[in-house]
């Protein structure tokens, strides 16, 4: 039976049940994400058309990441200081001012290209905020025991919002350079009026006053959790070698039709789609840091062996779809940790840390790939991060105080893996049946 989490006070609205605020939230990331990842390709590519130069739309692509670098800190710190719900509520609508000033301008030959860089940067800052408070909001509004699948199914949707999000941008933008920006004008308009709909908040938030010390806490509180400390730093590792990967197909694919490289890089979310059904089916998994990383390993693997047979792309493909799926299983275990083992309020500034260590880890993938390129072209490049991540593997693995540091095991009260519902995920009316139970218990 669902818990209800609000009453209407004069009995005039019916009560809103948990399950119907994870709808909500659901659906309200996916719309957001479709939304931030059309514009990653829509901002770029007016401001090409507008200049004229290629400079401009890296100097408008460059406004939507830098944000990341910037504001994941300061953001966790101000998610855990105020409702995160009304963090969303006023981050929407500044969504919807950021893309209408856009749209508004161009009938008249604008906008600019410090507007487009400001509006891009916006939209990047806007994000940040909005992924910590959704973060922060999810455990309010699931159930303990259901928390794991509804992590699962929020993973799913993000992976697939953004296999949509990117070729949706350049279509659109390709009907025409006002409709990406009217479009989302429209889905963030159609978020915010799912959660303006919840009525009051529920929950309460510090009332102390912020201390600069006080964004440091998202560190000192990964010091007193070994397992979420380790996993930042094998998450940032496995980011930035498969990130590094990409780098190097884009470097090696001079020839390849545009259309071959998107299907390419796509392969990821396809994985990450997969692992997510996988997740919500599944317990969390024991190791699941050693797991992650061996599952790396294969992956570059297949990719070190495409050039070799001749067949670079289907096995880069696949390379990106298996570390997608592992990518996938670890950061659902992950967020179940933090979830169950970090204090409410200090959750959106340990995410904040996560994040800024994983996302950070893309932004050296780029310089990295292209040296690697030049040092061993895309064959070399591709048997170099191979046997890097084979000997990092192996080190965790068999270096006790490795294993200890970089792979502890999940905490003890965390479900162990049952194999028959293990097996029978592998069905499709298994996962069905999973999907509506809650996760398994310790045997």
């Amino acid at each position: 039976m669902d818990e209800t989490v609000d009453q209407a006070q004069d009995g005039s609205v019916p009560p809103v049940s948990k399950r119907a605020r994870f709808a909500l939230i659901w659906v309200g990331s996916a719309i957001s994400t479709v939304g931030t990842r059309t514009l990653a390709v829509a901002y770029p590519l007016l401001a090409l058309a507008q200049t004229g130069s290629p400079a401009a739309a890296g100097w408008a692509g460059f406004a939507l990441t830098i944000p990341i670098l910037v504001f994941y800190i300061p953001g966790g710190l101000l998610v855990d200081r105020i409702s995160p719900r009304r963090i969303i509520l006023c981050v929407e609508v500044g969504r919807v001012v950021s893309v209408s000033s856009v749209l508004l301008l161009l009938p008249f030959g604008g906008p600019s290209l410090a507007h487009l860089i400001l509006a891009a940067a916006a939209e990047g800052t806007l994000w940040v905020l909005y992924t910590l408070a959704e973060a922060a909001l999810l455990p309010s509004v699931v159930h303990p025991v259901m928390i794991h699948a509804a992590l699962a199914k929020s993973e799913g949707a993000s992976h697939l919002a953004s296999i949509a999000g990117r070729p949706l941008g350049g279509y659109l933008f390709g009907v025409g350079r006002y409709v990406p920006f009217a479009f989302n004008a429209v889905l963030f308009v159609m978020s915010w009026s799912l959660f303006v709909s919840w009525g009051r908040d529920t929950g309460k938030r510090s009332a102390r006053p912020s201390r600069l010390r006080d964004l440091s806490e998202g560190f000192h509180e990964l010091t007193r959790q070994p397992f979420l400390g380790s996993a930042i730093m094998v998450t940032t590792f496995t980011n930035l070698m498969v990130n590094t990967l990409i780098m190097i197909f884009v470097a090696g694919s001079e020839g390849m039709s545009s259309f071959k490289i998107g299907l390419v890089l796509a392969a990821g979310g396809v994985g990450g789609v997969a692992g997510a059904i996988l997740a919500s089916i599944l317990p969390p998994v024991r190791r699941v840091l050693r797991l992650h990383m061996w599952i790396w390993v294969a992956g570059l693997g297949l990719a070190a062996v495409g050039p070799v047979v001749g067949r670079p792309s289907f096995f880069f493909a696949l390379a990106l779809v298996v570390t997608g799926i592992g990518g996938a299983l670890s950061n659902v275990a992950i967020k179940f940790v933090e979830l169950h083992k970090v204090d409410p309020g200090t959750l959106a500034r340990v995410v904040g840390v996560s994040r800024l260590s994983s996302q950070g880890a893309l932004c050296l993938a780029a310089p990295l790939g292209g040296l690697v390129v030049t040092w061993g072209d895309v064959t070399g490049g591709s048997l170099a991060l191979c046997f890097v991540m084979l000997g990092f593997a192996l080190a965790a693995t068999r270096w006790k105080s490795a294993r200890t540091k970089l792979t502890p095991l999940l905490p003890p009260d965390l479900p162990k893996p049952d194999l028959p519902k293990m097996l029978a995920g592998l069905s499709f009316l298994g996962a069905l049946q999973n999907l509506a139970s809650s996760p398994g218990t310790d045997n």
